[in-house]
């Protein structure tokens, strides 16, 4: 298996020069492989080869300004890129999708360059990592690396510099089991909620963040194009944003960790994250709970661990009764606790967490020396008050 490790670089004056030189080269390059294959096609009726653009790429790096600080395999990897893009497209064609045809690149849009084999023009060179074309570059080693490494892409986000490590890892040994199995049911005024009946608040990180990105964003929009306040502005904003983003996927690794090592089994609603942020009242608390990060995190690590994720249909897993199975009539998202004449009453989250696991076939009883794994108390009105995890 892979796994990705980043860490972030620290060039000098110089060595950050020479980054910005090849990361322009090679977009550079990017944008004549697709003009190349669109005036090709429109002119002449004929598709471009990958061979042929791998010619075009020697001798790009061979005619034009610093375009000789690439690597050759860099060059080769924006020319596999650009021919990737192309697949996609033609794919979505045939499916009938949005097309959506490969796009010129920008000054800011394209942010990274590859070395697809490490070793060949990246490689180690005591605490430092030395590119072709740049140099012995600084690098912060906040955590060991791990595998076999295979890649190196170097990355620009928000003013800083990053090393992306692809490392192939050997197969993890399965944790141990623990008996335990688990529905959840996410949400957006608590981020999820289990069929044990504990609750995980919803951090709301971009929410807490709002106003100070409102305060940059209308920095932004004040200063005048090409200045370098307007430079400075930018990367404030871009560096509000991606703290943002680091808050959420740090939170959703922890949470997700802390599932998978307490649960053998876990079982989720296959929601269509999608279609879902359509709705424009509840779209920014979609997109802020990362209920598509979330999936992701712990399907990956459920199944690195030897652990067993279901998917099940979402439809009336609020409105069905856990208990008897009769469906609410009069349900609306203000209808907060359910009651059925069967004698259930419970909060509607955790009755929709609890049928989840029911579909998913693992309606098993929670052994008495198990731990719940969130601490939850009751409340006023008997419903569960919420305590975020201890992670």
């Amino acid at each position: 298996m892979l796994r990705t490790y980043r860490y972030r670089l620290y060039p000098s004056r110089a060595q950050e020069q020479n980054l910005w030189r090849v990361l322009d080269a090679c977009r550079g390059l990017h944008n004549m492989a697709l003009a190349e294959r669109k005036h090709a096609y429109q002119l002449e009726g004929r598709s471009v080869s990958k061979a042929d653009l791998y010619a075009l790429a020697k001798h790009y790096r061979q005619t034009f300004p610093h375009a000789d600080q690439v690597f050759s395999q860099t060059a080769q990897s924006v020319i596999e890129q650009v021919d990737l893009a192309f697949q996609a497209f033609f794919r979505r064609v045939k499916a009938g999708e949005k097309p959506g045809y490969p796009r010129f690149k920008g000054r800011g849009r394209y942010n990274s360059f590859l070395f697809k084999q490490f070793g060949f023009g990246a490689r180690l060179d005591g605490r430092r990592l030395k590119l072709y074309g740049i140099g012995r570059v600084r690098v912060r080693w906040h955590r060991p690396l791990d595998g076999t490494v295979k890649t190196v892409r170097i990355q620009h986000k928000a003013g800083q510099w990053y090393a992306c490590f692809a490392c192939e890892m050997p197969e993890p040994e399965p944790l141990p089991e623990t008996g335990r199995t688990v529905g959840i049911d996410v949400g957006v005024s608590a981020l999820i909620t289990t069929s044990d009946g504990a609750k995980v608040a919803h951090p709301a990180f971009y929410r807490a963040g709002q106003r100070r990105l409102r305060v940059l964003q209308r920095k932004l929009a004040r200063a005048k194009r090409g200045s370098r306040n307007r430079q400075k502005a930018l990367r404030a904003v871009q560096r509000q944003q991606a703290h943002v983003a680091a808050q959420r996927a740090d939170f959703l690794h922890k949470l997700s960790a802390e599932l998978v090592r307490q649960h053998d089994r876990i079982a989720l609603e296959d929601l269509r994250v999608r279609n879902m942020v359509r709705n424009h009242h509840l779209s920014k608390s979609i997109l802020d709970s990362g209920w598509a990060t979330f999936r992701q995190y712990l399907t990956y690590k459920a199944e690195s661990a030897g652990r067993k994720v279901a998917f099940v249909d979402p439809a009336y897993t609020s409105r069905c009764c856990s208990e008897c199975g009769v469906v609410f009539q009069d349900f609306d998202l203000s209808t907060r606790w359910v009651t059925c004449a069967c004698g259930l009453s419970l909060d509607r989250d955790h009755n929709a967490a609890l049928n989840i696991l029911r579909r998913a076939g693992w309606d098993t009883p929670v052994p008495e020396n198990v731990a719940p794994l969130f601490a939850a108390s009751r409340g006023e009105q008997g419903q569960a008050s919420v305590r975020s995890p201890r992670l």
